[in-house]
């Protein structure tokens, strides 16, 4: 599906990022892995620190041009700093997508990891455009303090950092269509990965409760096919979508809000 293709897939070094760029690979495509941490299995790495705007102009400019596609996969778990959680799940992201998209080949895909955690977005619409007024370089730690997520316990920044990643991403999906450039986002549930515990630690029994609504929890191979799906030119015709893989979960909230 992907023979001759190449990638660029950050936070290659675990989780679905390393199965993601195993799944590519498979496929036949050449992939640059790029990370904090060493990536092992891909075709090329760069070390990257997505909250640090240097490293991340750094990382655009160290990067071929041509690339057919980026899947932006990084991210840290709610148990992090709130100003860190948004500087890597949506600002830093940001920064790299708009500084890579003049370096893609035409045609090219981009597939944004956001989550179940950026299901509520319509009822967080205004956060989600505050949010979208600043930038990396902006003063991240003021906002989350006027936004009351700096003594937040629940993983509100987290939250806010995927729901502003699923609205941007709306917000971009015909931004580069004169060069058949696409985004959408893939959402998945709770997934065995090496930050699932930071999610159970910070939302307890509310984690629990979802965890047995559900089958199981989803591994990085349940999502990793949905992002290489979501790059290939099978989905040229999704535009800003959300692909959920989330075991059945979103559509559970779904039923339950509206008594189905």
């Amino acid at each position: 599906m992907h023979d001759g293709k190449t990638y660029i897939v950050t936070g290659a070094a675990s989780g679905i990022g390393t199965e993601t760029a195993q799944v590519l690979k498979a496929q036949g495509a050449t992939v640059i892995g790029v990370d904090r941490n060493a990536a092992e299995g891909v075709d090329a790495f760069h070390q990257a620190d997505l909250s640090d705007p240097a490293s991340i102009d750094a990382l655009v400019a160290a990067l071929p041009s041509g690339a057919d596609g980026l899947a932006n996969i990084a991210g840290v778990p709610p148990t992090a700093p709130a100003s860190t959680v948004l500087k890597v799940n949506l600002y830093g992201l940001q920064r790299l997508t708009l500084g890579l998209v003049p370096k893609l080949a035409d045609g090219a895909s981009i597939a944004n990891l956001a989550s179940l955690a950026g299901f509520g977005w319509p009822n967080a619409v205004e956060q989600c455009k505050a949010a979208l007024e600043l930038t990396l370089e902006s003063d991240v730690n003021e906002f989350a303090e006027t936004q009351g997520l700096n003594a937040d316990t629940v993983g509100r920044s987290y939250f806010l950092s995927k729901e502003a990643l699923v609205v941007w991403t709306m917000q971009n999906r015909w931004t580069w269509r004169d060069r058949g450039i696409t985004m959408n986002c893939v959402s998945p549930g709770p997934v065995e990965t090496p930050i699932l515990g930071d999610f159970v630690q910070t939302l307890g029994e509310r984690a629990a409760e979802d965890m047995k609504v559900m089958d199981r929890p989803g591994t990085p191979a349940d999502v990793a096919p949905v992002v290489s799906f979501a790059l290939s030119e099978n989905a040229k015709w999704f535009r800003g979508a959300n692909l959920t893989v989330d075991g059945g979960m979103s559509s559970h909230i779904l039923s339950n809000i509206h008594q189905l």
